[in-house]
């Protein structure tokens, strides 16, 4: 099997239009069955209702571009069970996420549900070699599999609480992911980030502030399963395996600290960390005087400076590879203070 570069950026392109064309209907249907984000309640930053359900634009458009492409190459029956076992949880996760969407559903089933998916993950990922890590130790490469998908899925959700945040962070990880595995000649996680990165940029069009559409749970549970089994196949294959490992948290640096700051804010003022709230990064930063258009770039920016942290440990693995782990930390361990002391608006009143 081989996919040249053109044929990378035909696959990103199409998936871009395709999400960027298929979220007007979506839109109009969520406006005609009232599948409406509602500002009803104190931690809602909008003050008009905004449609729901972009992640089925967004899913569609993933689905769509990579069958397609699988059925137009000659390599149908090797690629289709390596692709449905990212794509079939995702699209799994993301339908109980359209659920929660128009009727709602406690976070106790969601969560449920998530470790499930999490645990068939592994046992299919590791089952068939399909890892990129190994902790020399069955159960343990389970537990953290299984860990990894459920936390990762989880941050996607709650960072999807800013018009544009999510969709653009996703798009800016997956391009790291992108650019990583091609250079290690994993052909179907390239294809896989890039119509994931097109597919949220085009999306983007519709959900840059002023936001005309939310991706909802659906979007953000499909992107969050999709995007950390992306990450678990990824593999960098530098020395030390730390280093290796290391590049994987990178890539999703911003949507972790948005939810270890949201988990421990609310642990520590005594609420359940599934309570919503204004004391995400997007809140803080706009508690500083940033505009909602102005936060999504900071956003944007700081994971794109992880992404090329991790895309230096990657490439200069032999001299920067260490050096650049411990900058990634102490910056990431930075950026965790900072932001933790502002207060929440919890704090506040």
């Amino acid at each position: 099997m081989s996919i040249t570069s053109i044929q990378f950026v035909i696959l990103g392109i199409s998936a871009f239009v395709l999400a960027g064309f298929l979220t007007w209907p979506v839109r109009a249907l969520a406006v005609k069955l009232s599948v409406m984000d509602l500002p009803n309640m104190e931690r809602k930053t909008q003050k008009e209702p905004v449609p729901y359900l972009g992640g089925v634009a967004i899913a569609l458009s993933v689905i769509a571009v990579t069958y397609g492409a699988i059925l137009y190459s000659d390599y149908t029956k090797v690629t289709f069970p390596l692709v449905t076992y990212a794509l079939l949880p995702a699209a799994v996760l993301g339908l109980m996420g359209l659920i929660d969407d128009i009727k709602g559903l406690p976070a106790l089933p969601r969560l449920i549900a998530q470790t499930v998916v999490a645990i068939l993950v592994a046992i299919f990922l590791l089952n068939r070699d399909l890892k990129a890590f190994s902790f020399g130790n069955q159960l343990a490469n389970d537990i953290v599999v299984v860990v990894w998908i459920v936390a990762i899925c989880n941050s996607i959700n709650f960072f999807d609480n800013l018009d544009g945040g999510a969709a653009g962070t996703v798009a800016v990880s997956t391009f790291g992911i992108s650019l990583i595995a091609a250079n290690q000649g994993q052909e179907l996680i390239t294809a896989l980030s890039v119509v994931t990165c097109g597919a949220t940029v085009g999306f983007l069009l519709w959900n840059k502030s002023p936001a005309k559409i939310y991706m909802g749970d659906a979007g953000a549970l499909f992107l969050g399963v999709l995007v950390a089994v992306l990450t678990i196949r990824l593999n960098p294959g530098i020395a030390p395996q730390f280093n290796s490992i290391a590049i994987l948290p990178m890539l999703l640096a911003v949507p972790i600290l948005d939810t270890c700051i949201a988990v421990f804010s609310r642990l520590r003022r005594g609420i359940s960390p599934f309570t919503g709230g204004k004391d995400h990064l997007s809140h803080r930063l706009m508690r500083k005087g940033l505009s909602k258009h102005n936060t999504a770039f900071c956003l944007w920016g700081m994971q794109a400076s992880f992404v090329a942290l991790a895309l230096i440990v990657y490439q200069f693995s032999n001299t920067l590879g260490t050096p650049g782990v411990v900058l990634a930390g102490v910056y990431w361990l930075g950026a965790f203070v900072w932001f933790w002391r502002i207060p929440s608006t919890d704090e506040i009143q």
